[in-house]
């Protein structure tokens, strides 16, 4: 006897396969597994924001306060904590990341020839969920809590975003307000460059983050967010006992997978602004 399915059941089944398909094709974070440590021995090059990025590297510029350029080999151009001016350079990165806890993260006008404007929150206490995959960047986050106004906590008010390029997991913790939880240091995975805010207060005290940085033991720990060199310096001396610091005075500097060092390492980055280099 011939059976034929009703037409309804067919299409329920098509919808069904075209999601599964759908879902198979989002590329699954290669930073969420645990690594060997790179046997790396010179990780830090001289180079200048426009100059070619060497194959299977990432070049990290730092701009200003919580601003940083990362740049791929493939040429994207990614740009964290947007806040709208980067410099005088005739640059329109590919990805903002943005995020709001102070003017000073983010902008409520980027430029509109931007392609990927990502902002680390969404309504109030919802949390945002981002997996950018661009195919040589793949750009994800993970939410945090941060202070509200009046004393109040915004669950999920922040992200830290990671930016998975040749095989490099670099993570950008934002404007981290507490040592994340067991959850969301899985859903971080490995990371293999931070920059970790070291103000010591609008963030967080220096104990936690500096405990924050021990738990993730990435290989390159660059310092952001200081207003000051006394609020860096004392960041130095605490961090000192723990990791070595690297400080010769660059804003920028190449990484690969086989560069990375052998061991934790802070390394400081001057801020400055981009401009156009003839």
């Amino acid at each position: 006897m011939r059976y034929t399915l009703p037409m309804r059941w067919i299409v329920a089944v098509l919808i069904f396969l075209s999601g599964a398909a759908a879902a198979q094709e989002r590329r699954p974070s290669h930073c969420i597994a645990i690594a060997d440590a790179a046997p790396g021995i010179e990780y830090l090059h001289k180079a200048a924001w426009q100059d070619p990025v060497p194959e299977f590297s990432v070049r990290i510029s730092y701009i200003a306060h919580a601003s940083f350029l990362i740049q791929t080999a493939g040429g994207l151009n990614a740009v964290t904590d947007f806040t709208g001016f980067i410099g005088s350079a005739d640059l329109i990165p590919d990805v903002v990341t943005m995020n709001h806890a102070h003017s000073t993260h983010w902008t409520a006008h980027p430029d509109p020839a931007i392609p990927h404007v990502l902002p680390g929150w969404g309504e109030f206490g919802q949390g945002i969920d981002h997996h950018l995959d661009l195919g040589e960047m793949l750009v994800r986050n993970v939410s945090t809590d941060i202070r509200s106004s009046y004393g109040g906590v915004e669950e999920k008010g922040n992200s830290i975003f990671v930016f998975e390029v040749e095989g490099l997991c670099i993570g950008h913790l934002g404007h981290l307000h507490h040592v994340p939880s067991d959850e969301q240091f899985a859903a971080l995975g490995r990371l293999d460059v931070v920059m970790a805010a070291v103000d010591g207060g609008t963030t967080m005290p220096l104990p936690e983050m500096i405990s924050v940085l021990k738990r993730l033991k990435s290989s390159v720990i660059i310092p952001m967010h200081w207003f000051s060199g006394f609020s860096l310096d004392r960041f130095l001396v605490d961090i000192r006992n723990d990791f070595p610091v690297v400080r010769d005075g660059v804003s920028e500097l190449t990484v690969s997978l086989r560069s990375l060092p052998d061991r934790p390492t802070v390394v400081v980055l001057e801020p400055q602004y981009l401009i156009d280099l003839e």
